[in-house]
């Protein structure tokens, strides 16, 4: 994964986008940034930006991913990659559906996934060292750059998504007292089936977790 470390940017996401774009890079292709003045996050929000935190969007063309991977589920895969890693340094954080990191019942990150031509955009939001009021921080202390070494070493493995799956279904009950949106509306994930393809069922609607 090649990298690209900036002071400060308006959004990561965009940036990279603007990068693909004029062809001068080679994918997969990262860009860090210790501090966003215009980030991006689910339904269009901003994710406010405090420096010292985790600001990345990558790319990767759809041909290198792993070949049984739910484009539409591609958050839930790539946040649960993240999340194995901070678990190992005994982080006891967690992923609400569809692409939130939870630590407890406070949000501490996010992670966002669009499909532009024949390539996948990835967005992650995460608090490491501080957080905006009503959010809570990382519940372990590790550096930015030994997380995305370990990170990125980990996405080349091209671990598949039922192995992936796997996992996090069997922790999908921890949802179960929270809410996700779909489009307008607030959704209990109370009484919704996670289905193989990380998808969920609720009243006979499936909705998907790509953004």
């Amino acid at each position: 994964m090649q990298t690209l470390y900036l002071k400060e940017i308006g959004s990561t996401q965009t940036h990279l986008k603007e990068l693909i774009k004029t062809k001068k890079i080679n994918l997969p292709f990262a860009v860090i940034a210790d501090a966003q003045t215009d980030g991006v996050g689910s339904r269009e929000n901003s994710w406010n930006s405090l420096e010292g935190n985790l600001f990345l969007s990558f790319a990767i063309e759809l041909k290198s991913l792993p070949k049984d991977l739910k484009l539409e589920s591609a958050s839930i895969y790539f946040a649960y990659i993240l999340k194995t890693i901070l678990e190992s340094l005994n982080s006891e954080v967690w992923i609400k559906w569809p692409n939130d990191f939870y630590v407890k019942d406070k949000k501490i990150g996010g992670m966002i996934t669009n499909i532009v031509g024949n390539v996948l955009i990835c967005g992650l939001g995460l608090n490491l060292v501080t957080q905006p009021q009503g959010f809570a921080k990382l519940d372990v202390e590790v550096s930015r750059e030994d997380l995305l070494k370990q990170y990125f070493k980990k996405i080349e493995k091209k671990i598949s998504w039922k192995q992936v799956f796997s996992k996090y279904q069997l922790e999908f009950d921890k949802n179960k007292k929270f809410f996700t949106h779909n489009k307008s509306l607030r959704i209990s994930l109370e009484d919704v089936t996670l289905q193989s393809d990380g998808s969920i069922v609720r009243n006979g609607e499936r909705m998907y977790s790509l953004r």
